[in-house]
């Protein structure tokens, strides 16, 4: 009889989560496909891949200071690579406005915040206090990025429409979730296993949510003035793949790739 190792077991679920984190950072391609044809990102919203672009960098940071964390390093090597391309690609093609406010974002949050993080922790905190301190900021921003489908949970009950809510995308991400749950447990890493219980859970209510209105007719909101500026998507983090987490709204609404001008929804939001 064949037993398998924990550390076995660890690699063969952070492997699998490396390949559905590695399909969930491509799924906003089929999106920038229809950008880079349109030339234009008017309609769409820079923010949840500049979260996604912080999810990455945070988590990358994480698996560096660990020891052989080399699955968490790499997926997240991939998602800065990929995060980078899609907002350099948006760049090129957004209007003025929404031009200067993302790369403000940027210079802020991603090249700011994540130099501040590495500078206070290399000045103020203990060497042998440092990965567990990353390791909480981490968890923390990942919790505040699950609780991002929200939003979007309460415009499939408001329209009783799951319209922007695909169900592979959030099958995908429950799946995700899933798979770094038990390696944060094999590997007895509670920075990644922790915010993923969360995931599953809210990744469990947008399927019975699907499975409840999937066959209902839509039923629209009210329609507001859209803005000319800053592309008002409603902003969803539920996509990100950051290892253990997955921030879901603006690019579920796109996930098909199409390019068309969103209007402005009841209530917006970006870890």
């Amino acid at each position: 009889m064949v037993f398998i190792k924990v550390h076995q077991l660890a690699f063969l679920f952070g492997l699998l989560g490396n390949i559905v984190s590695f399909g969930v950072f491509l799924s906003p391609v089929p999106t920038f496909y229809g950008i880079y044809k349109k030339k234009s990102s008017k309609g769409f919203q820079s923010i949840p891949y500049i979260c996604a672009l912080a999810s990455a960098a945070l988590l990358l940071f994480y698996g560096i200071m660990k020891t052989h964390a080399y699955l968490i390093i790499s997926i997240n090597t991939f998602g800065c690579f990929i995060e980078i391309s899609y907002l350099f690609l948006y760049i090129i093609y957004a209007p003025r406005e929404a031009r200067i406010f993302t790369l403000k974002l940027i210079l802020i949050c991603n090249i700011g915040g994540l130099g501040l993080l590495i500078l206070l922790v290399d000045l103020l905190i203990p060497k042998q206090h440092r990965v567990s301190t990353v390791g909480w900021v981490c968890a923390a921003y990942s919790l505040a990025v699950f609780a991002s489908p929200l939003s979007v949970m309460r415009k499939v009950i408001r329209t009783k429409s799951v319209e922007y809510m695909p169900l592979l995308l959030s099958l995908s991400l429950t799946l995700n979730a899933v798979m770094w749950f038990f390696y944060g447990l094999l590997i007895e890493d509670k920075f990644i296993a922790m915010p993923n219980i969360l995931g599953f859970l809210f990744g469990i209510a947008q399927m019975i949510l699907y499975m409840m209105y999937h066959d209902s007719k839509k039923t629209d909101l009210p329609k507001l003035i859209s803005t000319e500026n800053q592309p008002t998507n409603e902003t969803n983090l539920n996509e990100v793949a950051i290892v253990a987490v997955e921030l879901s709204d603006a690019r579920a609404e796109n996930v098909e790739g199409s390019v068309r001008p969103m209007k402005t929804p009841n209530s917006s939001t970006t870890a």
